[in-house]
């Protein structure tokens, strides 16, 4: 059974090579990285293992934390609506919200009760309209709202 597994994964190997080789050549990675624009959020690494505490599971760079948090700008954002939102996977890093409210993933922003505003990645939960939403414990903690809260969160997209 294993030299067989190692024989397909061997004949997948090869297919992935030849469909490179065939494949049109692609800019200079300096030019596609310059065209291909920067989501609004970069990801975090996964907590470790051993992550016991909010502030050992929030893998986010004060980088990262700074740029969520900055002011934002209302041109061009979209009001989806509102969603009650639990803390979502701690061990899922990054910012981000799973809600009803989008259908596929993009870049967005929630609002707190409290007037804090956090740039996020919104992703499809798949639940139907008016079913509540998961928060990433990082964007919880920048909204200074409490991890075993369920907070109201007005999200907009763009």
């Amino acid at each position: 059974m294993i030299p067989t597994a190692l024989a397909a994964l061997g004949l997948l190997s090869a297919c992935a090579e030849m469909q490179q080789a065939s494949a049109p050549s692609a800019a200079p990675a300096s030019e596609a990285t310059a065209a291909a624009p920067q989501p609004a959020v970069q990801s975090a690494p996964p907590p470790p293992p051993e992550a016991a505490s909010a502030a050992a599971l929030d893998t986010t760079t004060p980088e990262q934390r700074a740029a969520a948090t900055a002011a934002p700008e209302p041109a061009g954002e979209q009001r989806l609506g509102t969603t009650i939102a639990s803390l979502g996977s701690p061990a899922d890093p990054g910012l981000w919200i799973e809600t009803p409210l989008v259908s596929s993933v993009t870049q967005g922003r929630v609002e707190a009760a409290n007037g804090k505003s956090v740039k996020l990645e919104l992703r499809p939960s798949g639940g139907a309209a008016g079913s509540g939403s998961e928060i990433s414990l990082p964007a919880m903690r920048l909204l200074e709202v409490s991890l075993t809260s369920l907070p109201e969160l007005t999200v907009y997209s763009g």
